[in-house]
């Protein structure tokens, strides 16, 4: 019996990944069709159902290629932090630090996802951006604890809030960062990734431990 060597299967999945990446950047989720995609891959329907089952499979593919790099560092770095204060507590500042600045620093890694989600948030398919969750759901799992033990005491639904809250935010720069040239009158060096990492440290830690500490309410 003849079998598909191993490399041209491989080869075969990456073409449909790096087709559907590029139909579902420029398309969206919802207009990028599987035809146009078969067509951009040279694969024929077969292919994606054998190596994907579905569309929506095929989306959270695309997604977990691009930021599994992203997310192999953001562990590496809790790793590496919660070595080093063994029983003692974590600091803020480093578990946020750790989450978010694979984003900005693995630039390469994140070039194919911001443009994805740049169409995704902008896509009237809440189900789109749904389909993320398992390629972050590790990660989650991780950086859940961790976020607990650097706000001893606080609630958890405000603690899981502003989790949600951070990584939202350094989505949202990723994806749609030059409008902060346009509302800081081109006065804020938003393309230093560095420094917008910076602020948006503080600004998170800042606005977790306002949560924590009790929610205002009028």
């Amino acid at each position: 019996m003849n079998e598909t060597p191993v490399s041209t299967v491989s080869s075969t999945k990456e073409r449909i990944l790096d087709a559907a990446e590029r139909m579902f950047a420029e398309h969206g989720f919802q207009a990028a069709s599987l035809r146009q995609i078969t067509a951009e891959a040279g694969v024929n329907l077969a292919s994606v159902n054998y190596h994907f089952q579905s569309k929506e499979a095929l989306l959270t593919a695309v997604i977990r290629r691009s930021i599994e790099p992203i997310n192999r560092e953001r562990l590496r770095l809790l790793d590496a932090l919660e070595a080093e204060a063994g029983d003692g507590p974590l600091s803020l500042e480093a578990v946020v630090h750790a989450l978010l600045s694979p984003m900005f620093t693995l630039t390469e890694s994140m070039m194919p996802l911001r443009r994805l989600l740049a169409r995704l948030y902008s896509d009237p398919e809440t189900s789109a951006m749904q389909m993320m969750f398992p390629a972050v759901q590790e990660v989650v799992e991780r950086f859940r604890p961790a976020f607990l033990r650097a706000l001893p005491g606080a609630p958890f639904p405000e603690t899981m809030t502003g989790m949600f809250f951070s990584i939202g935010a350094a989505a949202h720069f990723l994806a749609t960062g030059r409008l902060l040239n346009m509302l800081g009158q081109g006065q804020v060096p938003h393309e230093d990734r560095f420094w917008v990492l910076d602020k948006l440290v503080r600004y998170t830690a800042a606005g977790l431990r306002a949560l924590a500490a009790g929610e205002a309410r009028p």
